[in-house]
């Protein structure tokens, strides 16, 4: 992938993992860790409605919005 973002660049490119979070409000909110971008991806399609946010999150703590899966 590549992106005009720095701060999107690296985190993905540094990611230790990357989450897949759904819901709209904290009391409703889910947050899923995956190794890799692809099972993040493919954990989002399973619901079929593009409301999951996948992160890259680096070992530091840094992240950032990747795509809708």
């Amino acid at each position: 992938m590549v992106f005009n973002d720095p701060q999107r660049d690296f985190c993905f490119r540094n990611a230790a993992y990357f989450t897949a979070v759904r819901g709209l409000r904290p009391t409703t909110r889910t947050r899923e860790e995956f190794k890799t971008f692809e099972e993040a991806c493919a954990y989002g399609r399973s619901f079929g409605d593009k409301r999951t946010m996948i992160y890259a999150v680096t070992k530091d703590g840094r992240d950032s919005h990747i795509v809708n899966a």
